[in-house]
């Protein structure tokens, strides 16, 4: 058994597909048949297919914002996590400096979708992206919904002046 694996988890089957097919390219077949140190796997984040204490990091990239029930997900973060083990999630947020946020809302609401229609022929789509990043809670709300959870050591990083930010807790020792 390898030391380290990694365990990929999504609710969207096709995106597990192209994800897998590219590992398989870039990796080789032996990664994931022989070692079985990288593993794709159906799931909701609401109620994740593993055991309690399954993992000693839980990572989640743009995507807690879609989910349904964030504090649902939040807490099923928290179970599948080893005491000790450490959440982290990237996510769209909200810029902190009033100029760049001028800027940034701007450019989001009229270039984003418009690429979106020229690029992937899909406006709808990445309207819906700038909506949804401009609906979801400010990084203090996240950080509070997450030691609502049940994580401490709760903090937050800011990126490109807000645009995203990293969260991190941990699952309590004891």
């Amino acid at each position: 058994r390898d030391e380290v694996s990694v365990t990929v988890c999504d609710i969207n089957p096709e995106m597990l597909r192209v994800g897998e097919s590219r590992a398989r390219a870039r990796y080789g077949p032996g990664v994931m048949d022989d070692s079985r140190a990288l593993n794709f796997v159906e799931g909701n984040a609401q109620s994740l297919p593993f055991e309690d204490g399954s993992f000693d990091l839980y990572t989640i990239a743009f995507g807690l914002r879609n989910v349904t029930d964030v504090d649902m997900a939040l807490r099923d973060a928290l179970r599948v996590l080893k005491p000790g083990g450490r959440f982290m999630c990237l996510e769209f947020s909200h810029v902190t400096n009033a100029p760049l946020a001028q800027i940034y809302d701007a450019y989001s609401f009229n270039v984003i979708p418009k690429l979106g229609e020229v690029v992937a022929n899909d406006r709808e789509s990445y309207q819906y992206l700038v909506e949804s990043i401009r609906k979801f809670c400010t990084q203090d709300e996240l950080a509070s919904r997450i030691e609502s959870a049940g994580f401490e050591g709760v903090k937050y990083t800011n990126m490109t002046g807000g645009i995203v930010a990293v969260h991190e807790g941990w699952v309590p020792i004891t």
